[in-house]
C-alpha cells in the first residue's frame, strides 16, 4: 500500500504521515505486552506501507530496540522502513534508576549500544530524548557531539525531542537541526511555537501522543481508566484523572466529524495534528496488529475547514489541554 509521504525538513528523507511508536513494545510502564505481538504489529505496520518506526534505547531498557530488530529480521533492505531512536536517558545496570544524561562520553557510548541492539552500521534519526536534568552539560556540548556522530555517519539525521525554541536556537547555530519531535494532540497543544520554529528552519516534525495515550481513540471511558492495570502509569496522570471528564468530553465530540468522514475518532485525531503546518508526521502506537486500521486512515484524510472549526469548538466547550485550538 503506498501512504502519503512528506519530506523530513532538509534530510533527504521522506517519510509516511504516520509511523509507529514502539514505547509499549518495551513493557514498562504500559502492563504486559507480548514480544510476538509487538514483532506482528510491526511487521503489520510495514506491510501497510508505513516507512518509519521509532522508539528509544529507555523503552524497557533498551528491550524494544531488540523488539525492534527482531521485527526487521529477513526483511529485504529495499523494504525495511527506517529506524529513530533516541539518546539521553540512561540506567543503572540493576534497571532501578534512571539519569538525563548528554555528556560526550555518555552518548558515544550510547550510540554503540543502540547500534549493537538495533543490529545496524547506521541510524536514521538519532534524537536526544530529553534535555540533561542529572549532569551540567551544555547543549552546544552534546549538539555538537550529535553532529560529530552524523558526520561520522553513525546516523543520516540529528534530532531534539522535548526541547524549546530556545534549545532549537542554540543548536541550530552550531549544526543543523534535521528533525524536532514535541508532544502534540489535540488535548496537549502546547508545542504550536516550537513546531512554528521548525516548518520556519526547515527542520522535520514528528508529533507524539497524538491519540493522548489512548484518550482520544474513542474508546475510552471511566469505567475502562478504572479498570488498567496496576502497571499502567496512566492510572495516576493527570489526563486519566482530574482532566478525564473534559478529555472525553472532546473525544465525544469528534464522533460526528468521524462519522462524516466514514473513519474511527483515532484518525481525526491524527488527522488533526498532520493538518497543522510544519508537521512532517505523527507517531502512533499500536499494541495489536488490528489497531493499525484504526488510525490508519489519517495518513490520506484532510480534515475541511469546517471541520477544524467544529473541532476548536469542541475543545473550547471541554476545556481540554491548553495552547491555540486551531492550525
Amino acid at each position: 500500500m503506498a501512504l502519503p509521504t512528506r519530506p523530513l525538513g532538509s534530510s533527504g528523507v521522506d517519510i509516511t504521515t504516520v509511523g509507529l511508536g514502539t514505547w509499549a513494545f518495551g513493557k514498562y510502564g504500559w502492563g504486559h505486552q507480548d514480544d510476538k505481538e509487538s514483532i506482528a504489529v510491526i511487521r503489520q505496520a510495514v506491510e501497510t506501507g508505513i516507512n518509519w518506526v521509532d522508539t528509544a534505547a529507555i523503552y524497557g531498557l533498551g528491550h524494544a530496540e531488540e523488539v525492534v530488530a527482531d521485527a526487521l529480521e529477513g526483511i529485504p533492505e529495499s523494504e525495511r522502513p527506517y529506524v529513530f531512536t533516541k539518546v539521553g536517558i540512561t540506567w543503572d545496570p540493576e534497571g532501578e534508576t534512571t539519569r538525563h544524561v548528554m555528556d560526550p562520553a555518555t552518548v558515544r557510548r550510547e550510540i554503540d549500544a543502540s547500534l549493537r541492539r538495533l543490529r545496524t552500521d547506521s541510524i536514521d534519526l538519532y534524537q536526544v530524548h530529553w534535555p540533561p536534568r542529572d549532569a551540567d552539560t551544555p547543549l552546544e556540548q552534546y549538539w555538537e557531539v550529535m553532529a560529530e556522530l552524523k558526520a561520522e555517519g553513525k546516523v543520516r539525521a540529528i534530532g531534539l525531542s522535548n526541547h524549546g525554541v530556545t534549545h532549537l536556537e542554540l543548536a541550530e547555530k552550531i549544526a543543523h537541526v534535521d528533525a524536532l519531535q514535541p508532544p502534540f494532540s489535540a488535548i496537549a497543544r502546547g508545542a504550536a511555537a516550537e513546531i512554528a520554529w521548525a516548518d520556519a528552519h526547515e527542520t522535520g516534525v514528528i508529533v507524539y501522543s497524538p491519540l493522548q495515550s489512548g484518550l482520544l481513540t474513542g474508546a475510552f471511558s471511566a469505567g475502562r481508566v478504572a479498570a488498567l492495570p496496576d502497571g499502567d502509569w496512566r492510572r495516576s496522570h493527570a489526563d486519566f484523572t482530574t482532566g478525564l471528564d473534559a478529555n472525553l468530553a472532546l473525544a465525544g465530540a469528534l464522533v460526528p466529524i468521524a462519522e462524516r468522514h466514514g473513519v474511527s475518532v483515532a484518525a481525526i485525531a491524527v488527522a488533526w495534528v498532520l493538518a497543522w503546518p510544519g508537521v512532517t508526521g505523527a507517531i502512533v502506537g499500536a499494541r495489536q496488529p488490528r489497531q493499525l486500521g484504526g488510525w490508519l486512515p489519517a495518513a490520506a484524510l484532510r480534515l475541511t475547514d469546517a471541520d477544524l472549526d467544529e473541532i476548536a469548538g469542541a475543545i473550547g466547550s471541554a476545556g481540554a489541554g491548553a495552547g491555540p485550538a486551531r492550525p
